[in-house]
């Protein structure tokens, strides 16, 4: 089995420091690809010297597209990814590539709540797990982690879905779910990073947000509309009876709620329909 591990970095020289050595002494025959995401520091520099294969941009594209970058040009029959921060501890590496072993198409680094980078991000991943593990009827144990191995092959399938931002994990787990490919998770502890997280608060949390839309729109856009074509329904029937008990007649409210109940309903329908031939392969 060829490995090839895949690590994005942006102005990640420090954390290269301490990931790489142990990296390489403990997959002595792996490919190391470190992609260089418009770093301003020695990033480049340091993974060259450490004997890693480095991928440079001249500018940030982001983590996503490091990720793509990556595994495009990787030779291994399994993929691995990891953080270059720090914060993944390789000798977790082997415990992932066993249970790939195992029969599953990809296997993930679950952290547990000391592994939160804070308490918001701690709930925000919490809900996304429950969120994801509704929609699609597995325990989703940590979408969100960085630290995961799969095969090279079906990995591939979905690049073109990845977005070129940091929910690459989030993308990739619910196209495995959808993809009736089988996905494990496995408990690894995470260590403070080095150097500055590139998350910022405000913009971040947009992006978590849209995140909760992605997971239902990836997976199984009918399991989002519905429910919300039924509250409008409710709500427009509700509102309907409270008008006809009070007022005796039926409102342009009404009107609006019903219609509205109806529009959402069909969009679901055919957000349905792209999803599923988004993931239509004629092999």
């Amino acid at each position: 089995m060829q490995i090839s591990v895949i690590l994005p970095a942006k102005n990640e020289a420090e954390g290269l420091r301490r990931t790489l050595p142990g990296l390489r002494a403990l997959l002595p025959d792996a490919e190391i690809i470190v992609v260089d995401d418009g770093s301003t520091d020695a990033t480049a520099r340091i993974a060259v010297e450490l004997g890693a294969k480095v991928l440079s941009s001249p500018y940030s594209m982001g983590n996503g597209a490091a990720i793509k970058r990556g595994a495009r040009v990787a030779g291994g029959d399994v993929l691995v990814f990891m953080d270059a921060d720090g914060q993944h501890d390789a000798a977790s590496i082997p415990r992932l590539l066993t249970r790939l072993e195992e029969g599953y198409d990809m296997v993930v680094g679950a952290r547990d709540w000391s592994g939160q980078a804070g308490l918001s991000r701690g709930v925000a991943n919490a809900f996304y797990n429950w969120l994801a593990s509704r929609m699609t009827g597995f325990n989703v144990k940590d979408l969100t982690s960085g630290l995961r191995v799969a095969k090279a092959q079906k990995f591939r399938e979905f690049l073109h879905l990845l977005p070129n931002g940091f929910s690459y994990p989030t993308t990739s787990t619910m196209a495995f779910f959808r993809s009736a490919y089988s996905v494990a998770y496995e408990p690894v502890p995470v260590a403070k990073r080095l150097g500055k997280s590139h998350i910022k608060p405000i913009r971040d949390g947009i992006r978590f947000l849209l995140i909760i839309f992605k997971i239902a729109t990836l997976y199984s856009p009918l399991k989002l509309f519905a429910p919300t074509a039924v509250l409008f329904f409710l709500v427009g029937l509700g509102y309907y009876v409270y008008t006809f008990a009070t007022q005796g007649r039926f409102t342009n409210m009404s009107t609006l709620l019903f219609s509205a109940a109806v529009i959402i309903f069909l969009i679901g329908l055919v957000s349905e329909q792209i999803t599923a031939l988004t993931y239509r392969r004629d092999v």
